[in-house]
């Protein structure tokens, strides 16, 4: 992930926010009310596409291979990654 930005009209739920998380580890997203943590798990999961700024999961683009992105994030799968 990389400068994501992600606005409603004039209001910005994430600001510019870049991270990477290494295969086989461990990744706990967390932070205050109101600090993105949704809107950034919705933009990762395709349910919202970024402002702007790039994602990418497993080497996949979440805002352009849905349908695989989906697959690997599906509830109740093993492996899950979300």
């Amino acid at each position: 992930m990389q400068n994501l930005v992600k606005r409603f009209g004039d209001f910005t739920a994430v600001n510019d926010i870049s991270f990477e998380v290494p295969k086989g580890e461990i990744f706990a997203f967390l932070g205050p009310n109101g600090a993105g943590k949704t809107t950034t798990i919705k933009m990762l999961t395709t349910l919202l596409p970024p402002t702007s700024g790039s994602l990418e999961l497993n080497g996949l683009d979440p805002a352009r291979q849905q349908n695989e992105v989906r697959q690997l994030s599906s509830c109740g799968t093993a492996g899950t990654l979300l």
